[in-house]
């Protein structure tokens, strides 16, 4: 039978008699309430198709089915189509579970809005999308105890969180290349106030050391903002011979392509490029760049998932790791 638009709970007990209360405890299943009465309600509700709205299911739960979605505000254009990707994953697992997601936007010096969310109990859970050294959201939410899970890894290990293996994955990629022949190597990174940051550098190093060689500190730039940074570097190690330039991200990678071409250098020929993270964004390019491949919206669903069941009082794990592939020159 097809779901009656206009039902309410009241239209329920007139029809079969009963209170609002106890229409209202038979679907929350809570309650004083007989076991012959509550399968009577729950049969005409099936029969009827009847599905509670979202504030009254929430009332009879104490829940809100909000999930907050914490994004940086100060992320930049480049970083969108890796949280698009997360954001899509996220909503397909929230709305499977009937639960909408909140988007709230922090920056490193004001996380009101987050702070907005909790104390007006407008989530049951947060999903933080970046990790810093040190986290101010992360802090704040651990001291409040509404369930969270961050994408990206921490030090803090009483946290929950879901990532991709960047250590092992960035170790895999810089062995190919060193396993080429590949000498003189300069790695370019962003803000050392990342967690991530930090994950990609200990698996380069981790697999220079493994090959018998020490990174050189002097071809190591971190906490590289823009694509002026990037030219300048770039001017710097073509007047050393550098051999390889591996970029943590896409969007380095793209501005080092793009300084490469203006000055007619080429590539794979006349110098290697490679990138810790691979996008869209490079698919733009024509040579085959080495990269890493993460399956982002899988970090969504997984993340959601593991925040529902943590939501409902499940005990989950502290930390998983997903998997990665190198990009097709390497499979």
């Amino acid at each position: 039978m097809a779901e009656d638009k206009n039902m309410t709970i009241s239209d329920i007990a007139n029809e079969l008699g009963v209170s609002k209360t106890t229409v209202s405890r038979a679907i929350s299943g809570k309650g004083r309430i007989g076991a012959d009465t509550r399968q009577k309600i729950l049969s005409y509700i099936e029969e009827h198709n009847y599905h509670p709205n979202v504030i009254a299911k929430g009332l009879a739960k104490s829940k809100t089915y909000n999930i907050g979605l914490v994004i940086p505000g100060d992320y930049n254009i480049v970083e969108l189509p890796f949280f698009q990707k997360c954001m899509l994953g996220i909503s397909k697992i929230a709305s499977s579970m009937d639960y909408d997601v909140l988007l709230t936007i922090v920056t490193d010096d004001d996380i009101s809005q987050l702070k907005r969310v909790v104390i007006n109990h407008k989530a049951d859970g947060i999903i933080l999308t970046r990790t810093h050294v040190n986290d101010v959201s992360a802090s704040y939410l651990k001291e409040m105890g509404i369930p969270f899970v961050t994408i990206g890894s921490m030090e803090d290990d009483s946290i929950v969180q879901i990532d991709n293996d960047h250590r092992n994955a960035c170790k895999e990629l810089t062995k190919k290349l060193l396993e080429q022949g590949t000498d003189k190597i300069a790695l370019i990174g962003g803000s050392q106030d990342y967690v991530v940051t930090k994950s990609r550098l200990e698996g380069f190093i981790s697999a220079c050391l493994q090959m018998g060689k020490i990174p050189d500190k002097e071809y190591i730039y971190l906490d590289v903002k823009d694509e002026k940074n990037v030219r300048s570097i770039v001017s710097e190690l073509l007047d050393d011979s550098i051999d390889c330039i591996i970029t943590m991200d896409d969007y380095l990678c793209s501005c080092v392509l793009d300084t490469l071409r203006q000055k007619k250098v080429a590539i794979s020929n006349g110098i290697k490029v490679a990138s810790f993270y691979n996008s869209s964004i490079l698919d733009n390019y024509i040579s085959d760049i080495p990269s890493i491949i993460f399956d982002v919206e899988e970090l969504g669903k997984m993340t959601c998932c593991t925040l529902l069941r943590m939501i409902k009082g499940e005990t989950v794990p502290k930390r998983t790791l997903l998997g990665y592939r190198l990009s097709h020159k390497y499979a």
